[in-house]
C-alpha cells in the first residue's frame, strides 16, 4: 500500500508535480489528486495504485512499508538511483 502521504513526498523528492507524475504514470491528474487527498492509505483501483508506484520506483523512488528494516521507524520514502530521470516540466519542450 501506498498512502497520500508517501505520494506527496515522492514527488517533492523528485521535484514534479501531479501533472508530471500523471503523465509517468499513464493516468489522468484529477485521479493523482484524487488519490492525494485520501487519509490514509490511498484508496483507488490496484491497477491505477500499481501504476503510480511503477512510475515512483522507474524514477527511483522507494516506497518504505510498516514493519520493513529501516533506519527509522514508520513509513517514508528514500530516494534510490533512478532507472529513468523523469522530464520535468521547463524540459519538456527542450531537445
Amino acid at each position: 500500500m501506498i498512502t497520500a502521504g508517501q505520494m506527496r513526498a515522492a514527488r517533492a523528492l523528485l521535484g514534479i508535480d501531479q501533472k508530471t507524475l500523471a503523465e509517468m504514470a499513464g493516468i489522468s491528474v484529477p485521479t493523482i489528486q484524487r488519490m492525494e487527498s485520501s487519509k490514509g492509505n490511498v484508496r483507488g483501483v490496484v491497477d491505477t495504485l500499481t501504476k503510480v508506484v511503477e512510475a515512483l520506483d522507474r524514477a527511483g523512488i522507494e516506497l518504505i512499508g510498516d514493519n520493513v528494516p529501516s533506519m527509522a521507524t514508520g513509513r517514508g520514502v528514500r530516494l534510490k538511483e533512478p532507472e529513468i530521470k523523469p522530464t520535468l516540466p521547463d524540459e519538456q519542450g527542450e531537445q
